[in-house]
């Protein structure tokens, strides 16, 4: 029975009366006045039980605000979890460079401030190897208008890495290829939009269809003293 009805039940003869009468009597008519009544009671209960909402939380607003910082604060650090844990044993993806030497350029302004940075750049000689930061899938191989010729790596996790403005390809490679952590990529250059700039690899990662700034991860990244030639040296990709 609704909420209507059980109050119209109770204001008039009761509810047990109704319910015994015939099948023929005809239902009680609700006048203008009566659902005026209604409108009025149900807004008075509506009333009532706000304020008696408002009078719980004010005997422990203290507990209430706590729990619910608290809830906030494992939340963030479950997602946080999530997110790094498959990146925990990175390798940096340029050979020979160190956390030290990176720069958190994260959200820098590009293309005169119409975009913001979607990875960070990592600034080494023209030729210098870029390896797989982590065991996966090469997704994708192919040349972009902006990031020039670019690699995606794909791990397990589903989270994938941007490898932009190579100077080349490691010869060999392929769409499909398994590689290992610090298996040879391509090389360090400036292709793409980059032609006015020093030779560098854009490093992004993709997780959760999400763009995050590389910069915290690889501050913890092993750094890579030589990479590890897996493929053939001729044919493939890696040669212009």
């Amino acid at each position: 029975m609704g909420l209507l009805a059980l109050l119209l039940c109770l204001s008039l003869t009761g509810c047990a009366t109704v319910s015994q009468a015939p099948a023929s009597v005809p239902p009680l008519a609700i006048t203008a006045s009566e659902e005026d009544d209604f409108s009025q009671l149900i807004a008075q209960l509506r009333t009532d039980l706000n304020a008696s909402n408002r009078r719980e939380a004010a005997r422990q607003p203290d507990v209430t605000a706590a729990k619910s910082a608290r809830a906030r604060d494992a939340e963030f650090a479950a997602k946080a979890r999530a997110l790094f844990a498959p990146l925990s044993g990175m390798r940096m993806p340029v050979v020979g460079v160190r956390p030290v030497d990176l720069d958190d350029s994260w959200g820098a302004p590009r293309d005169g401030g119409r975009r913001p940075h979607r990875g960070i750049d990592i600034f080494a000689p023209r030729g210098t190897s870029v390896v797989a930061c982590a065991d996966g899938i090469i997704s994708y191989i192919g040349e972009q208008p902006k990031g020039g010729y670019s690699v995606w790596l794909t791990t397990e996790s589903g989270t994938s890495f941007f490898y932009a403005h190579l100077d080349r390809w490691a010869p060999g490679i392929y769409e499909g290829m398994e590689v290992a952590s610090g298996d040879l990529l391509g090389f360090v250059g400036n292709t793409g939009n980059a032609l006015t700039t020093p030779p560098h690899l854009h490093f992004g990662i993709n997780s959760n269809d999400e763009m995050v700034n590389p910069y915290p991860v690889l501050s913890r990244a092993a750094v890579v003293k030589r990479a590890q030639v897996r493929s053939t040296l001729t044919g493939g990709y890696g040669t212009r």
